[in-house]
């Protein structure tokens, strides 16, 4: 059974265009003081689409250096939605959305990077993918709790993946 959900990346397009408003100049350029790292793993990937090709095990492993104004830089292991090794190189930011409690709060991410590793017959599968490196936009929401934090990324109009990580 096919869904369609065309609609959900410009949702999150528009959603996080309006939180991108916690942007000020007085923030750039970021400064290199870390305040955090995270170290996070893939729990749960849907297609919106789903093929019989696809994988929904990615095993992601990455880590994220986060400076106090929010700022981050990071790198990202996994397996493809075609099984193949892949690397995601990538700088974003953190924009609070809300403060539940003391030690949870909600807030959004955007990370911009490139992407390595969709190769031979899956090489067009991604936009822009001409040399093997593609450029990634990825908006996610998350939730923080003490250490621990969790986060629904979406990737395009392909699907969502849900990770889990602590933070040190």
């Amino acid at each position: 059974m096919r869904r369609n959900i065309p609609w959900i990346g410009g949702v999150a397009g528009v959603w996080l265009s309006a939180s991108a408003s916690a942007f000020s100049l007085s923030d750039w350029p970021p400064t290199l003081t870390l305040d955090h790292t995270l170290v996070q793993t893939s729990l749960l990937t849907r297609h919106f689409e789903p093929d019989p090709e696809h994988t929904n095990q990615q095993n992601l492993v990455s880590i994220e250096l986060h400076n106090p104004e929010r700022w981050l830089a990071g790198a990202a292991w996994f397996k493809n939605s075609f099984d193949q090794p892949t690397w995601y190189f990538y700088a974003g930011r953190e924009f609070p959305l809300w403060q539940l409690t003391d030690e949870i709060s909600v807030r959004a991410k955007l990370t911009g990077g490139l992407l390595r590793g969709y190769k031979d017959e899956y090489r067009d599968k991604i936009p822009l993918n001409h040399l093997g490196i593609a450029p990634a936009l990825l908006p996610s929401i998350g939730v923080q709790w003490g250490r621990v934090e969790s986060d629904l990324i979406v990737f395009g109009t392909a699907g969502v993946m849900i990770t889990a990580g602590i933070r040190f």
